[in-house]
C-alpha cells in the first residue's frame, strides 16, 4: 500500500449503534429462551434418559454420586466460561507479543483485540459461582472437592486424589483463580490506558511523548507475558486437566494454550473483517489481511502438532492410567465421544490447512471469515471435549442447553468489544508505528 494513498482523515471510528444494541440483545434473549428451554427439558427427561449412577466415575474419585440433570448445566456454562476467558485473554497476550516484537504490521488493527480484555471481569464471576456450587454442592466437576475422598477411614478415600491435594484442594483453587483475574484485569489495563493516552498528546510535540508511552508499553507487555506463561498454564490446570483428576498431562497447559490462542486469532479475524465490510478499518489491506490469515493457517498446524505429540506419547507408552483420558473419549462409553472426537480432527487441522494453503486465500475476506468461523466451532468442540468426558460420562450431548448458552456468551462478548471499540478511536492515531502499518505490504 502506497504511503500517499491512505489518510487518517478516511478513518470513521466505530458507531455501536442502537440498532446493533437491540439485535445483540434480541439474539441474546433468543439464547437465553433456548436455554431455559433446554434446562426445562433436561429436568423433565432426567438429562437424556441416564438417572442412574454415571458409570466408571469412580475411576475419578466421584463414583458415589449419581448423576444429576443439572450437572449437564454446570458443565455446559464451565465449558463456554473458560473458553471465552481465553479468548479474551489472548486479545491481551497478542496485543502483548506485538509489542515486545516491536511489531508495526498491527498497529493499525490493535484497537481490536486491546478490547477483548473487557470481557475478563464479567468472566471472573461466573467462574468462581460454578466452581463454589460444584465445591460445595455436586462435585460433578471437580470430584476433588469431595471431603470423604480425603478420609482415610472411609469408604470412598482416594490415595491418588489425597496425594494431590497440597495443590488441589478448595481455598488454594479459590486463592490462585482471584489472583489470575487480578493480574490480568490490572496489565490489560495498564496497557490499553497507556495506549489511550496517545491519543491525547497535543499535536506539536506528540512524538516524543508517543515514543515514551509505547515503550512503556513494551516493558509492562514483557511483564504481561512472563505472568501469561505461568497462569495461563496453571489455569489449564486447574480449570480443565483437574476435571480428570487422576489423569496429568505435561503438555496440557501447551494444548490449552494453542487452542485458546488460535481461537482467539479466529475472533480477531472475523472482527476486522466485518468491521472491514461495514466500512471501518480502511487502514486494513489485504497485506493485513493476509498476516492474520497466515497466523490462523500456522497456529491451527501448531494446535495439530500438540493434540497429535499428547496423543501419540500416550498411544505408544500404552500406560492404562495415562492412556484412559484418549480411550474414553476415542471409544470408550459406547462410543459416546466418539464422532466428535475426529469431527474436531478435521475441522481443526484439515480445513484451515487446506483452506488456507495459497497466498490468495488469505487476502480474500470471504474465505477468512469461513475459516474463522469453522476454527470457533472447531475449538468450542475441543473444549467441549476437555469438559464433558470427564464431567458427565456418557451424559454429555448437544441440546437448546448448549446452543442456548453458546449464542448468550457470543452476544454477551460482541456486546462488551463492541462497545469498549466504540468509545475510543479505532485506530491509533498518533503511534509511532502507525506509518509502518499503513505501509504494510506481504510480499
Amino acid at each position: 500500500m502506497a504511503e500517499a494513498s491512505y489518510s487518517l482523515e478516511q478513518e470513521k471510528n466505530f458507531e455501536f449503534t442502537s440498532a446493533h444494541k437491540r439485535k445483540l440483545m434480541m439474539y441474546f434473549g433468543i439464547g437465553a429462551v433456548l436455554f431455559i428451554i433446554g434446562v426445562i427439558i433436561l429436568a423433565l427427561t432426567g438429562g437424556g434418559g441416564h438417572a442412574e449412577a454415571a458409570e466408571g466415575a469412580a475411576a475419578h474419585g466421584g463414583g458415589h454420586h449419581h448423576y444429576q440433570w443439572w450437572y449437564r448445566v454446570m458443565a455446559v456454562l464451565w465449558q463456554d466460561a473458560v473458553l471465552f476467558t481465553g479468548i479474551s485473554l489472548i486479545g491481551v497476550f497478542f496485543v502483548a507479543t506485538q509489542y515486545v516484537a516491536y511489531a508495526g504490521w498491527s498497529v493499525g488493527l490493535r484497537r481490536i483485540p486491546e478490547a477483548f480484555g473487557y470481557f475478563l471481569p464479567y468472566m471472573a464471576p461466573i467462574l468462581l459461582v460454578i466452581f463454589l456450587v460444584d465445591a460445595f454442592v455436586s462435585h460433578s466437576l471437580f470430584h476433588w472437592t469431595d471431603m470423604s475422598l480425603y478420609d482415610k477411614a472411609g469408604d470412598n478415600y482416594d490415595a491418588i486424589i489425597d496425594g494431590k491435594s497440597g495443590y488441589l484442594n478448595i481455598p488454594f483453587f479459590l486463592i490462585r483463580m482471584v489472583i489470575y483475574f487480578v493480574l490480568w484485569i490490572f496489565l490489560h489495563r495498564l496497557l490499553r490506558n497507556n495506549s489511550l493516552k496517545e491519543d491525547s498528546l497535543k499535536a506539536q510535540d506528540y512524538k516524543g511523548d508517543s515514543i515514551k508511552l509505547y515503550n512503556k508499553n513494551v516493558y509492562m507487555s514483557a511483564v504481561f507475558l512472563v505472568v501469561f506463561a505461568v497462569t495461563s498454564s496453571t489455569a489449564a490446570w486447574d480449570w480443565l486437566m483437574s476435571i480428570d483428576t487422576h489423569w496429568f498431562s505435561t503438555m496440557y497447559g501447551w494444548y490449552v494454550f494453542a487452542s485458546w490462542f488460535v481461537s482467539g486469532l479466529a475472533v480477531i479475524t472475523l472482527t476486522v473483517v466485518r468491521l472491514k465490510e461495514m466500512g471501518y478499518l480502511n487502514i486494513v489491506t489485504e497485506n493485513h489481511l493476509h498476516d492474520l490469515g497466515k497466523f490462523m493457517f500456522a497456529f491451527s498446524i501448531f494446535w495439530t502438532y500438540i493434540w497429535f505429540a499428547q496423543f501419540l506419547l500416550y498411544y505408544y507408552a500404552n500406560i492404562p492410567e495415562e492412556g484412559i483420558y484418549y480411550l474414553e473419549r476415542l471409544a470408550g462409553m459406547d462410543g459416546h465421544y466418539t464422532g466428535v472426537f475426529f469431527i474436531t480432527i478435521i475441522i481443526n487441522f484439515a480445513f484451515p490447512f487446506l483452506a488456507l494453503m495459497t497466498r490468495a486465500s488469505k487476502r480474500k475476506l470471504v474465505f477468512l471469515k469461513i475459516v474463522a468461523i469453522a476454527i470457533l466451532v472447531g475449538h468450542w468442540l475441543d473444549f467441549y471435549m476437555m469438559v464433558m468426558p470427564g464431567a458427565l460420562k456418557e451424559h454429555g450431548g448437544f441440546g437448546l442447553v448448549e446452543f442456548g448458552a453458546l449464542i448468550m456468551f457470543i452476544c454477551g462478548f460482541n456486546y462488551v468489544i463492541a462497545n469498549n471499540i466504540a468509545k475510543v478511536n479505532i485506530v491509533p492515531k498518533k503511534d509511532p508505528m502507525l506509518k509502518e502499518s499503513a505501509n504494510h505490504v506481504v510480499v
